[in-house]
């Protein structure tokens, strides 16, 4: 039975709802971490002694075995202390955040190229206004490439290549990569300028 502080008169223990609510939190946290791919889970600060069970989780796909896998896996992450999940879940958060903004940089490269497509040399000013650094004459051939293929119903070859050109702007932007480029390219410099001395 639980019992009171005689001074506050709040409960000394906590209740089994709220234990139920915990260890419930866990378990879709443990379900979570299964649904990451490999290159998401290596971002994540997963203890050494749950990957085994994770990795069991991914494997059983019968929906009882993989409902007890979880469950296990649950019960494995209740016992590591409180700082360690909550590492867990903010790899998590900047996970889902990054993978935000990297599924809205893709779906504005599609955008971009059918408006590329579309209105031509003008959407194409307007690009290289946003983005001085694309190259205007690669990007060109590109857009007249793929509206010749379109217009001869031929296989898409420029059209997915104009694509992945706009893919390489936009999601390192997104993501915030060209800071980070931009920086070291400028620490790069220094170094350079130092060793001149």
């Amino acid at each position: 039975m639980r019992g009171r502080d005689e001074e506050t008169g709040e409960f000394l223990d906590i209740s089994r709802s709220q234990n139920r609510r915990d260890a419930l939190d866990v378990l879709a946290l443990g379900e979570k971490l299964v649904s990451l791919t490999p290159a998401q889970l290596a971002r994540v600060p997963v203890p050494e002694d749950l990957l085994p069970h994770i990795a069991e989780a991914k494997r059983i796909t019968a929906h009882i075995a993989h409902k007890r896998q979880l469950a296990f896996l649950a019960k494995h992450m209740r016992r590591e202390d409180e700082a360690t999940l909550d590492a867990i879940r903010d790899a998590l958060d900047v996970n889902s955040e990054t993978s935000r903004r990297e599924v809205a940089a893709l779906h504005r490269a599609e955008d971009w190229r059918e408006r590329l497509l579309k209105d031509g040399d003008k959407a194409l000013s307007t690009l290289l206004e946003e983005y001085p650094q694309a190259d205007r004459q690669q990007l060109r051939t590109l857009v007249r490439n793929a509206q010749a293929e379109r217009a001869k119903n031929k296989p898409p070859r420029a059209f997915r290549e104009l694509y992945q050109v706009l893919r390489t702007l936009f999601v390192p932007a997104a993501l915030g990569l060209d800071a980070v480029a931009s920086d070291s390219d400028a620490d790069a410099d220094d170094l350079d300028d130092d060793s001149d001395d």
